[in-house]
């Protein structure tokens, strides 16, 4: 791969979603849910000086892991989708520029954005510093998964984008992907407790993967998984960009 290739879409991307409102509005969404999870999960009835009611919302899903999987196919639905209506997908693709490079450099610049919305959320840890004596292990493993969920949902959400020209298609089939594999456990309590098949399904489940490390907790495995998915659903985005450039 070409870095200078990838680090040219990467800002070309950059360039765009701060020209773009959807992109604002998208993170005021984020961090002003968060926010109230945040705040209702330190000044409820059973106060805590942690991260979980930001990552996995006090009161329902709105919890910064579950509003990364909905709002992540709003993010990336655009990345490759609009290039496909506007007719530049086939500029793009005869120009010498690889398709792994359009893919990765599009994907960093998404990721990029996520991250970004996730660092304005830090001061959370910073007020539980100044008003008590927070767990430091657990702040750093919560945004680490925190991290990891973003980077899978953004591969999907390229995935998505890259099946179709239609953004809102894109983003529906995303956001189908991940809630699948965020509540894919949810099919093993249809089944025997004790079959192989209900392990199996446990550990595709993405939000089996995100309570030790939101607890303090590393486990390799963890990591390998979510690192799995990211390379899985890149491997499948350059394909799909592959059989644009033969058509």
């Amino acid at each position: 791969m070409n870095v200078r290739t990838i680090r040219t879409i990467w800002l070309r991307e950059l360039r765009s979603y701060a020209n773009s409102p959807n992109a604002w509005v998208i993170a005021a969404i984020f961090l002003g849910l968060t926010g109230l999870s945040f705040a209702l999960s330190v000044t409820g009835r059973y106060p805590e000086a942690t991260i979980r009611g930001f990552l996995f919302g006090p009161i329902g899903p709105i919890g910064a892991f579950f509003l990364t999987i909905l709002i992540a196919p709003a993010l990336t639905m655009r990345l490759l989708a609009e290039e496909q209506k506007l007719g530049t997908m086939e500029l793009l693709l005869t120009a010498p520029v690889r398709d792994i490079e359009i893919v990765f450099g599009k994907y960093l610049a998404a990721l990029t954005i996520l991250t970004g919305m996730y660092a304005l959320t830090l001061y959370f840890p910073l007020l539980l510093f100044f008003f008590g004596s927070p767990d430091v292990i657990p702040l750093i493993t919560g945004y680490f998964v925190l991290f990891l969920v973003g980077a899978v949902a953004v591969a999907v959400g390229m995935l998505g984008s890259a099946l179709t020209a239609n953004q809102i298609v894109a983003a529906i089939f995303s956001l189908a992907i991940l809630l699948v594999l965020w509540l894919f456990n949810a099919t093993a309590a249809l089944g025997d407790p004790d079959h192989a098949w209900t392990d199996v399904v446990t550990f595709l489940a993405m939000n089996e993967h995100v309570r030790d490390m939101a607890f303090g907790v590393f486990d390799t495995r963890d990591i390998i998984y979510f690192l799995s998915l990211i390379v899985f659903f890149l491997f499948l985005t350059v394909r799909a960009v592959e059989t644009r450039r033969w058509r």
